[in-house]
């Protein structure tokens, strides 16, 4: 399974999120089985259509993936992932 991480940020609004092991072959099983771990993470990942929102960022084995609309990357068991939300505003 592949290895999840996030950066803090995300603590704030998933005070129990933790880096770990999930299921999943792609980037979009791997989101569909946190938000089942953490109801609601999704909406803050990917928008209404599924894409992966503007601010977001996922590496996979330290590259930003590809595929932004569908999150069709693969991922391998022992791969890393890194989940990064940026902030925005003024």
């Amino acid at each position: 399974m592949p290895h999840v991480a996030f950066t803090r940020h995300l603590l704030r609004f998933f005070p129990t999120l933790t880096e770990g092991e999930v299921p999943g072959a792609t980037v979009r099983e791997v989101v569909d089985e946190l938000d089942r771990r953490y109801p609601g993470l999704a909406a803050y990942l990917v928008d209404e259509t599924g894409r992966l929102r503007r601010h977001v960022n996922v590496f996979v084995r330290d590259e930003p993936i590809c595929d932004r609309d569908a999150l069709a990357d693969r991922v391998a068991p022992g791969d890393r992932v890194f989940i990064l939300q940026a902030l925005s505003g003024g």
